[in-house]
């Protein structure tokens, strides 16, 4: 929990306009909760002690504001043509409400603001930003959404932003942030087959990225060459640290590709063959920039700087060993409960 009575304030503040966005059975309702979620998480993402987060907050602030003020115009324009009746069906009103709402969200093509935002923020708020910011837009589209060709584009642009953007990245933070954009392909086109399959997609990824986020923040890294030179003598962190990021990664046999491997299932039963194949193609990507983190420092020969020689040995927390066990051992289990049934 946070230290003191404002951050608990504001995190309260934050999950009260998730819900009443996520509740409300108007759009004047949902852009009020989306408007609460803002103005709450602006004052979290400041901190005394690092000059970025001014940048990254005044950054997200404008983006956020812009999207806010799009869809309450696209809101009033649309009551104002269809006389206060907003109709799904039509294919341009579904693209004109969505378009904010996916900015809202960072998915791709509508990502551009979210590395920059991401690199300024400690561990804390980029958890936040990757699973709790991105659940009322996500909510808001899942209400309308139809299987056509705008949301084929969406998938399909944000799967390949996703894994072609993270391939020459040194920066954790920005390999998070373009994992989260792959992520949230597979979560819009999980939206297709009905709320069910999305929900379980998006608490399964969050579970995985609070593993990730957890172990890099204790082990304090932040780019890819700290990752083969940190706890040279705990090796059980090290050992976590790679398993939940090749959960994270889709991998199977762990928990991380049974969310992945049900949307396939899902498109394949709804005739979207090609846009599975290329969905899978790209995670085949996403998959090699998570290997690259994790091949020279699970190799049992690999160079290893004398002066951590000296560190002490740090003990690893209970809720991360707890986290990773469900992480490696989560599809397994499933696949336990299910046959037993």
């Amino acid at each position: 929990m946070p230290n003191n009575s404002t951050k608990i304030l504001l995190l309260t503040t934050l999950t009260s306009g998730i819900l009443i966005s996520i509740s409300s059975n108007s759009w004047f309702g949902a852009w009020m909760g989306l408007e609460i979620n803002l103005l709450s998480f602006i004052p979290m993402m400041m901190e005394k002690k690092n000059i970025y987060t001014t940048e990254a907050s005044l950054k997200y602030f404008i983006v956020q504001a812009g999207a806010s003020s799009m869809l309450l115009f696209m809101v009033m324009m649309s009551a104002m043509e269809e006389s206060m009746l907003i109709n799904s069906d039509n294919l341009y009103t579904q693209m004109l409400m969505n378009t904010p709402l996916l900015l809202k969200g960072g998915v791709a093509p509508m990502h551009w603001w979210f590395p920059g935002v991401m690199e300024g923020l400690n561990w804390n708020n980029c958890l936040i930003l990757m699973t709790l910011q991105k659940s009322a837009p996500l909510s808001l589209i899942s209400y309308q959404i139809n299987n056509d060709m705008f949301l084929e584009m969406i998938i399909v642009t944000s799967v390949m932003i996703g894994a072609i953007g993270g391939l020459n990245q040194t920066s954790l933070r920005k390999i998070m942030t373009y994992s989260s954009i792959n992520h949230t392909g597979w979560m819009m086109s999980a939206m297709i087959t009905g709320n069910d399959m999305w929900v379980t997609y998006f608490t399964i990824y969050s579970m995985l990225t609070l593993t990730v986020v957890s172990i890099v923040k204790t082990t304090k890294l932040s780019f890819v060459n700290q990752m083969a030179m940190t706890e040279k003598k705990n090796k059980l962190t090290k050992f976590l640290v790679f398993t939940s990021i090749l959960s994270l990664g889709g991998l199977p046999p762990f928990l991380g590709f049974m969310p992945k491997w049900m949307v396939i299932q899902a498109m394949m039963t709804n005739e979207m063959k090609t846009t599975a194949t290329m969905m899978v193609l790209m995670s085949v990507v996403t998959l090699y920039y998570y290997m690259r983190m994790t091949y020279s420092s699970l190799m049992m020969l690999h160079l290893e700087t004398k002066w951590l020689i000296a560190q002490p040995i740090n003990k690893t927390p209970k809720h991360i060993i707890l986290l990773t066990s469900i992480s490696i051992t989560g599809l397994m289990m499933s696949e336990m409960i299910m046959n037993l049934d």
